[in-house]
């Protein structure tokens, strides 16, 4: 490996911490609606409005943006104006919002253009990834990236959490890290060198471009599919590569698992928020679901780039999925037991509080495993079609609907039914994925071993044929 591969890939890593998680680093999202409903006394109906919108306009461009980063030689610059534009609508959001949601117009207004931006960043990062490393290379340089998203994005939030602990009631101040986020993005995303990204890897329109990565074989090398690039190495037209039923399934099945597991760390959250009768203490907890959640995430990534070209991705992708039901299971427990405490006149006690931000464990678990393994099977089967922010795109629109939805959903519930019985819905609807995928979706790449003895039954097949001319 050259010493300036070397080089971009650390950006690359550097980049993606301080990026952090879309929906918890420069947008601060699940931060935005903690906030929103503790200082700015928004009803959870009006916050479920407006991360509806926001959801849906991520959903009305992610595919667009697929499309334009694979069109576009100039992925480090939308990248960078997609990162300046998002934080500056954070800060906007945090600066404007008036009691009540009195101006609930204007702030929907600015979660439609928020949502429109951010669409660009998941294909922006991944296709600049797969443009330096190769297709061959995005286990194990997607499991860093989202190591360091992670790692980035529990930074961003204690960062925030601790602000707004010390400045409550006044709390806007805590979006002040999302710009010096963004600062350290653009910083390291400007000495990336051009000439590092090969554009036409980036599309996935080669898959072998990283001849050190040989831990694992993509399953387009082996097996046909429908949207396989033509053989004068143009990519495969939109229409084509949506016939591609693996494809369809596995996007069926990312707005499944989005639509029960998007709202569950929202309501967490909320329980603190607006459960205990020391509002600042309350925040902070809410800042630690995410913070404990992410740092079981790295762990997450770390485990899928190591395992994943041995094991296979659906191994992985099921623990991932089935830790879904059994966080919300547990949710509905514990927080019926909290109800009950309160119900009795006692104060809850703070070791049910832990217990309850404990679960965030299995979130780190789910959705660690589902944020790093669903770019490498949107990766395994666009590659070699010229498509791949294309097809991450619709994959990434399928997650952004069914989160959006999940939003609203889980919203309506917790106000109308209460948390309780949500999260019990919740366990029910987030079994539907995990069962999809472990009976429709095929293994979507060869493991390391079988590729071994592709390799051995490729030598002894050359060696047989020198013995033949030989003779």
């Amino acid at each position: 490996m050259s010493s300036t591969n070397r080089s971009a890939k650390s950006l690359l890593g550097l980049v993606a911490l301080f990026l952090g998680e879309l929906r918890d680093g420069l947008t601060m999202i699940n931060m935005q609606s903690a906030f929103l409903i503790s200082s700015k006394l928004y009803s959870e109906k009006q916050v479920g409005v407006m991360f509806f919108v926001f959801g849906m306009s991520q959903f009305l461009f992610q595919t667009p943006a697929g499309y334009i980063m694979d069109s576009s030689d100039r992925k480090v610059a939308l990248l960078a104006g997609a990162a300046l534009t998002t934080t500056a609508l954070t800060v906007l959001t945090a600066i404007t919002a008036k009691e009540y949601g009195e101006n609930i117009v204007w702030m929907v207004f600015l979660k439609i253009i928020q949502g429109g931006v951010t669409a660009l960043i998941p294909p922006g990062l991944n296709s600049i990834t797969q443009g330096i490393v190769g297709s061959t290379g995005m286990t194990h340089q997607v499991a860093d990236n989202e190591m360091k998203n992670h790692l980035g994005t529990a930074i961003i939030v204690l960062s925030g959490s601790l602000i707004a602990f010390y400045t409550y009631p006044n709390i806007g101040l805590l979006f002040i890290v999302s710009p010096i986020a963004c600062a350290g993005v653009i910083f390291f995303l400007m000495r990336i060198n051009p000439d590092d990204i090969d554009h036409d890897a980036a599309r996935g329109l080669k898959s072998d471009t990283d001849a050190n990565a040989t831990d694992y074989q993509l399953a387009s090398d082996s097996k046909e599919h429908v949207s396989a690039a033509p053989e004068d190495n143009t990519p495969t037209s939109p229409l084509e590569l949506l016939k591609d039923k693996t494809l369809l399934i596995f996007t069926v099945i990312c707005f499944l698992f989005h639509l029960s597991n998007g709202t569950v760390l929202p309501l967490v959250m909320q329980t603190f928020a607006v459960g205990m009768d020391h509002p600042r203490g309350g925040f902070l907890l809410s800042g630690m679901c995410i913070i404990v959640a992410q740092i079981f995430m790295v762990g997450s990534a770390k485990v899928c780039g190591d395992y994943s070209g041995r094991w296979g991705r659906k191994k992985l992708f099921l623990i991932g999925m089935f830790s879904v039901p059994l966080r919300c299971l547990i949710l509905y427990s514990l927080v019926g037991l909290k109800n009950s405490i309160e119900a009795a006149g006692n104060d809850v006690p703070l070791a049910l509080e832990i217990i309850i931000l404990s679960t965030q464990i299995l979130d780190g678990v789910g959705a660690g495993v589902f944020g790093t393994m669903y770019i490498l099977v949107t990766s395994d089967i666009a590659a070699g079609t010229g498509r791949f922010s294309l097809t991450l795109g619709v994959t990434s629109a399928a997650m952004s609907i069914g989160g959006t939805v999940s939003g609203y959903l889980g919203q309506a519930l917790a106000q109308d039914l209460g948390y309780q019985t949500a999260f019990m819905m919740l366990c029910i609807l987030s079994l539907v994925p995990a069962l999809a995928y472990t009976f429709l979706m095929p293994e979507t790449c060869v493991m390391e071993n079988e590729v071994k003895n592709v390799e051995v039954s490729n030598m002894e097949s050359i060696a047989q044929n020198e013995e033949r001319q030989v003779v």
